[in-house]
């Protein structure tokens, strides 16, 4: 851990990051997976289950519904997200597949929103999900709007992870890429996040080189190629940001 920072502030989201991946935990299975003594583990989930951050049922803990609270407020304090909400209903309407409202954070790409269509596939990416920025077309959207400082330190933060064969793995090749997301104004993902899923995106801006995030739609390669992936839906998406625009523009608080 860095200087200037709290070692038990540290180790107690290590804890309620740990019972999320275990699903659940007692004291011995905690400490065995963050590789701590057992009276530590049970002095932070005590203190958690106290504070009302974690719920018990037998010897087992699992994350409260606090948690619920506190990731509500932080997302309707990010700009855009409650003008944003009824865009991503009206994508997921129109293309029936699945529709997200994407910002970074971090360095990371975040799920802010999500609308689901008729048809649109199950994944394991929710609200809340977090991906490698450059993994996926939202991702890349907003990346092609930031410095050229600013993606060379989440590069460095972060590297270039491949989730996949087609997953963009080196420096040159992302640079090459947002540039031709900068020129068209749209971005792709095919096949890069998970094998068989395709996706299209564009960044959303509050102004002038102030990229607040973007919408992206994604569905099997099957469905999601030729015109409806390359024209088509890119010609939805860029009309009703162009809509979310100028609502952002005019709003004070952007939301």
């Amino acid at each position: 851990m860095s200087s200037g920072t709290v070692k038990s502030t540290g180790t107690a989201f290590a804890v309620v990051e740990a019972l999320v991946a275990l699903d659940g935990a007692g004291v011995s299975e905690l400490a065995g997976h963050l590789g701590i003594a057992k009276s530590t583990a049970h002095r932070h989930l005590t203190t958690l289950e106290q504070s009302g951050y974690l719920v018990r049922e037998g010897n087992v803990y699992n994350i409260g519904l606090k948690f619920l609270q506190l990731g509500e407020y932080s997302r309707h304090t990010r700009p855009g997200y409650t003008l944003t909400k009824r865009i991503v209903d009206e994508i997921a309407r129109e293309t029936e597949e699945r529709s997200v409202f994407i910002v970074e954070e971090h360095g990371q790409a975040v799920y802010l929103y999500r609308g689901i269509g008729p048809h649109a596939v199950t994944t394991d990416s929710t609200v809340g999900t977090r991906r490698p920025i450059h993994t996926v077309a939202g991702g890349k959207a907003i990346l092609a709007q930031l410095p050229r400082e600013r993606v060379d330190a989440i590069i460095d933060e972060w590297g270039l992870e491949a989730r996949t064969d087609a997953t963009i793995t080196t420096r040159d090749s992302l640079y090459e890429e947002l540039d031709a997301i900068r020129e068209r104004g749209v971005a792709y993902n095919r096949g890069e996040t998970i094998e068989g899923l395709n996706a299209v995106a564009v960044p959303v801006m509050s102004a002038p080189g102030e990229v607040v995030g973007a919408l992206s739609v994604s569905g099997p390669a099957n469905r999601l190629q030729g015109e409806w992936l390359e024209a088509e839906i890119p010609d939805l998406l860029l009309g009703l940001v162009n809509e979310l625009e100028l609502n952002l523009t005019h709003s004070d608080r952007f939301n």
